[in-house]
């Protein structure tokens, strides 16, 4: 295990990591390009993770000074008491050690993510895709260059360019420390990583995320959110692919073509579930299987229930255990809601697109989890740190 950076010499690194992206932005994003044009474009919610432009450049700029001014979450004091022998006993965070981020075309989880693991006192192994290559070799050069400029090894920071065969080969049987692998893509890529990892894995889970329109809902404040949710970034894993709406919302036929216009002005595809197959321009559900999908596209599978407890259900069963909103003007049936579904974060009259860790007041995050243990939900800087028992005594025995 590689020797603790101090604090000083992290955020040193950091602060340098701002200034390269800042002064080298012209040469991230002309790398940027060569991928973008190598990419195929079959499949809309990858190119739009693929691209880089000045507005993520600010992004990844702004993250690494914010992770440059927040306190160290190594060493953090969780619990201490005095044995009755007079042991003196402290627990304390400590790092993982070596965190492997194993993603999918994402050029800014090279910068972000990785940053939020040095931060935390642990060495990164960066495993991209294929098709961010260039993007990301150019971003590995700079951090490089910023752990040298602060007389810190470059093997803090490592890139591996591994062909699906010999992703899993070193999954399995790692040829160097590997504490935490951390996958962030589809689900194919998180199933390839849990079905292989000999080390822990956190799982950053699909979304299929949903949003019920409670019979006592203000249908001006469904519409925002759904759109908001729908088509805000149909990348994100926060976006929104499932409605359902309460039998008994008094204007239900009015919401239904109000909602139907505003999806289809935004070329939003609407699947009608079968008690609301008379919804214009939709198609019907063709197989369970649909309610199950996370569509990263511009899909909306609508459906009806009859009551809060029905949504609860339809939920539970069918979402990736993420995010999901009620709209409601009753706060018990809302309570009701957010007590009982089964995801990572619930809403009440809100959009599930704030389920990223900056907008959670993390200042960023490294993934969003949705296993329960050890963190569920964005896992910031605090969250990414195991504990360790320090007990200092004057011979004890027992």
């Amino acid at each position: 295990m590689n020797t603790l950076l101090t604090i000083d010499e992290r955020n040193a690194v950091l602060l340098s990591m701002a200034k390269l992206v800042e002064e080298e932005r012209e040469s991230i994003l002309k790398a940027n390009k060569i991928d973008l044009d190598n990419y195929s474009g079959e499949d809309l919610a990858m190119e739009d993770r693929l691209k880089v432009d000045n507005s993520k450049i600010e992004g990844m700029v702004h993250s690494l000074k914010h992770l440059a001014s927040q306190d160290d979450p190594v060493g953090v004091e969780r619990f201490s008491f005095t044995h009755e022998n007079g042991m003196q006993v402290y627990n304390k965070t400590a790092s993982f050690g070596t965190v492997m981020i194993i993603y999918e075309s994402r050029p800014d989880v090279t910068v972000e993510a990785a940053g939020i693991a040095f931060k935390s006192g642990n060495k990164i192994l960066l495993k991209g895709g294929k098709e961010s290559l260039n993007s990301n070799l150019r971003i590995v050069e700079l951090w490089h260059r910023a752990l040298e400029e602060n007389n810190v090894s470059p093997n803090w920071v490592e890139y591996l360019q591994f062909d699906r065969k010999q992703t899993q080969e070193f999954l399995a049987s790692p040829n160097q420390q590997v504490d935490l692998v951390v996958p962030r893509g589809g689900e194919r890529l998180i199933k390839f990583v849990k079905d292989n990892s000999s080390a822990q894995v956190i799982v950053s889970g699909r979304g299929n995320n949903f949003v019920f329109v409670e019979k006592n809902a203000d249908t001006d404040i469904a519409l925002d959110v759904i759109l908001n949710g729908k088509t805000g970034k149909i990348s994100a894993c926060n976006a929104i692919d499932k409605v359902l709406i309460d039998s008994a919302l008094p204007n239900k036929e009015e919401f239904l073509k109000q909602l139907q216009k505003a999806l289809s002005d935004n070329n939003v595809e609407i699947i009608a579930d079968k008690s609301l197959e008379n919804v214009e321009g939709s198609r019907p559900v063709k197989s369970e299987d649909e309610w199950y999908e996370e569509f990263l596209d511009y899909k909306a599978l609508i459906g009806e229930v009859d009551s809060v407890s029905e949504a609860i259900a339809k939920i539970n069963k069918y979402s990736g255990g993420h995010s999901a909103s009620i709209i409601s003007r009753d706060d018990k049936a809302a309570k009701k809601f957010m007590e009982t579904v089964d995801n990572a974060a619930v809403y009440h009259n809100a959009s599930t697109r704030f389920t990223d860790g900056g907008q959670l007041g993390l200042g960023g995050e490294l993934a969003i989890s949705t296993d329960k243990l050890h963190q569920r939900g964005p896992i910031g800087l605090q969250h990414l740190v195991t504990n360790k028992w320090y007990i200092h005594g004057n011979g004890q025995t027992r």
